[in-house]
């Protein structure tokens, strides 16, 4: 199946959120007012935005032939779980991660081992692994694929595991980065309730055979990622 893409230029996406804006601050002020995007709330004092602010959000869908999609279906006892590093929370954790850290810093402290400041290190990018993923699929036979986002690694990836299998994860096979672990020692997480909220610096993992193993590292080495040996299927 191909899919033909028209992208639009950074011009382009300008000019539309500057039309709709401008669309929006024709709006009536009595129905304005009257929407609970503006009513105030006594409880919040940051109840409405101001008349010159607006939020853009961004959704990507993506196609896939049928006959192409990984399913898990083919993974077995003894493949193992090739883990790739996230960037930092990507998207999830930010409610509790909020909570336990701006109750004690400021989004500009500086906080030890980390070199950005506190605001700078949880809005790091979402990273993206579509070359990875692309470079892996035309080197090696891909069983299974788990992007971790809320539920962690072994909640995203038990989905994929065909039942009457688990995973075996070994915890210990690389190291949480310092966002992750000032978060845990602020508040005194588990290391379970770590495990089911945050990626914990693992953001994608692969499922394949032993015998794809070198493969695997060589494909991911060639497009600059550093593949971890983080666990195998039981």
């Amino acid at each position: 199946m191909e899919i033909q893409n028209d992208y639009l230029s950074a011009s382009t996406i300008y000019s539309e959120l500057a039309l709709k804006r401008s669309e929006l601050a024709s709006i009536d002020k009595k129905e304005l007012e009257k929407s609970t995007f503006e009513k105030s709330d006594s409880t919040n004092p940051i109840s409405k935005y101001d008349e010159k602010d607006y939020d853009v959000s961004g959704t990507i869908v993506g196609v896939v032939d049928k006959s192409k999609i990984i399913d898990g279906k083919k993974i077995q006892k003894g493949d193992l779980l090739i883990g790739f590093p996230s960037t930092g929370l990507h998207t999830n954790g930010y409610s509790l991660a909020r909570k336990v850290l701006l109750e004690k810093y400021k989004v500009t402290d500086y906080v030890d081992g980390i070199k950005n400041t506190l605001g700078d290190e949880l809005l790091k990018i979402h990273k993206s692994y579509l070359q990875l993923i692309t470079t892996l699929k035309n080197s090696v036979d891909v069983k299974g694929l788990s992007h971790i986002t809320g539920g962690g690694i072994v909640g995203n990836t038990s989905r994929i595991i065909p039942k009457g299998l688990d995973l075996q994860i070994h915890w210990g096979n690389w190291e949480m980065p310092a966002i992750f672990k000032l978060i845990q020692l602020t508040a005194d997480i588990s290391n379970e309730e770590m495990r089911k909220v945050f990626n914990c610096g693992i953001g994608l993992i692969a499922v394949v055979s032993p015998s794809d193993k070198l493969n695997t590292f060589q494909a991911a080495h060639d497009v600059h990622e550093h593949p971890l040996l983080i666990g195998e299927v039981i």
